[in-house]
């Protein structure tokens, strides 16, 4: 049995302006849309109780009643309902992670063409300046994201700044730029109006989130869908680092002698400055 969030995006372009408003919704509370009716369900996304109740008949489910119980089911448990026979098996907590891990992975990687990864790393390569943005639990991985690239090349920002508004770090961006949007679920507003300005000023963006970003994937050039799924309540991030460990390698061989002289400047300025506890191995 599908889960709501893959019944969702399996139909969400055939979904009317009004349904989709509702499948964002959930796409983004899929921990608890469970908790509303269907008339608090209709104020929230401001649709139509009727709207609603077309909306989930279009999923296949009876009624807004059969979406709510299998949706307490699934957080009682405490996993997704595709692991409730590995439960009933015996699998234990880690195997089903390492399922639900292994899954992920692979998730994004048939999504990601040869093709597609090629214009993503020839855009990491040959943009004149790179703005990594991250927001709330975004912010880590789009952290991490500008450290390694910063190991390749030169030119890579990293917004927003603690404390500081972001229309600064947009100013001087232009079409020979790229932004790198880490947008996961439960973001923040400002990217509904961030995505369509990037676009409007014609600033290549990549955007790299989970599948509640896909009504904003249209103002993306490129678009890396990836899953944050856990057999818990807290999102997994380890398939978003994996992505970025694959990219940053990438550019690196794209690149490799410019790459390599950027990283033993690096290295030299570390020993210089003392700046890293390094532990030497005796191999005697």
């Amino acid at each position: 049995m599908k889960q709501i969030d893959q019944r969702v995006k399996a139909q969400y372009q055939a979904l009317t302006q009004q349904e989709q408003k509702v499948a964002d919704f959930i796409l983004d509370h899929l921990d608890d849309f469970a908790i509303y009716n269907s008339v608090e369900l209709a104020r929230v996304c401001q649709v139509s109780k009727a709207t609603v109740s077309r909306f989930f008949k279009r999923l296949g489910y009876k009624d807004f009643r059969d979406v709510r119980l299998q949706s307490r089911q699934l957080r009682q448990s405490g996993v997704p309902l595709t692991d409730m026979e590995a439960i009933v098996a015996g699998n234990t907590l880690l195997e089903r992670h390492y399922q639900r891990e292994t899954e992920n992975l692979l998730a994004w990687m048939r999504k990601l063409t040869p093709e597609l990864f090629e214009q993503i790393v020839g855009a990491t390569l040959n943009a004149r300046r790179i703005l990594v943005l991250g927001y709330r639990n975004s912010y880590p991985v789009a952290l991490h994201l500008r450290q390694q690239l910063q190991q390749v090349r030169g030119g890579v920002g990293l917004a927003p700044q603690p404390g500081q508004s972001l229309s600064e770090e947009l100013a001087e961006l232009g079409k020979e730029d790229l932004v790198i949007a880490i947008a996961f679920r439960r973001r923040i507003k400002l990217h509904d109006k961030l995505m369509p300005l990037l676009k409007k000023r014609g600033i290549p963006l990549l955007m790299i989130s989970d599948a509640t970003a896909m009504k904003l994937s249209e103002h993306a050039t490129w678009w890396l869908e990836c899953p944050l799924d856990s057999v818990s309540a807290f999102d997994s991030y380890s398939a978003a680092m994996s992505m970025i460990n694959v990219l940053a390698n990438a550019l690196l061989h794209q690149c490799l002698e410019q790459g390599r002289a950027r990283i033993s400047q690096i290295s030299d300025i570390y020993e210089e400055l003392d700046e890293l506890s390094l532990t030497s191995i005796n191999l005697e």
